[in-house]
């Protein structure tokens, strides 16, 4: 939506079919990161990609430890370790867009800020499942 409204890429217009171009190009985007992180990179290189919830604690401590998650992983062993499933894989992502991305898009400086980009929605996302039961228990319907 925010390429739409951006014009982002003018070639592929502004009507739907212009919509429907930007909207493939993200669920490919994502669906290649998530593949590469959580999958491929992650069985390689033994690694458990799951975000287990810390669930106790301050919010700040909680906080620091689902942000530190983007850099930490456990091994398939149980041992912490540099999250390398996360990181080379949201780069290989990044350099994969290239092959399907518009001419205009395939920079050096545009495919550094695309891996930058998923690493750090990744990193919102894992602080979301931080706190995400909390806020629903909090807010959400009681029922008697």
């Amino acid at each position: 939506g925010i390429s739409q409204a951006e014009n982002a890429d003018p070639s592929y217009g502004q009507v739907a079919a212009g919509y429907a171009k930007r909207f493939g190009l993200a669920f490919a985007d994502g669906t290649t990161e998530n593949l590469l992180t959580s999958a491929i990179f992650a069985s390689v290189f033994h690694q458990d990609p799951r975000y287990l919830r810390l669930g106790t604690g301050s919010i700040l401590h909680r906080t620091g430890y689902s942000l530190s998650r983007i850099f930490v992983t456990r091994s398939d062993a149980g041992h912490a370790q540099f999250n390398v499933s996360e990181i080379l894989g949201s780069a290989t992502a990044a350099g994969l867009y290239n092959t399907y991305h518009p001419a205009s898009d395939r920079t050096m400086a545009n495919t550094l800020a695309t891996w930058w980009m998923q690493v750090g929605y990744d990193t919102g996302f894992i602080v979301v499942r931080e706190f995400w039961p909390d806020v629903r228990r909090k807010f959400g319907k009681h029922t008697k």
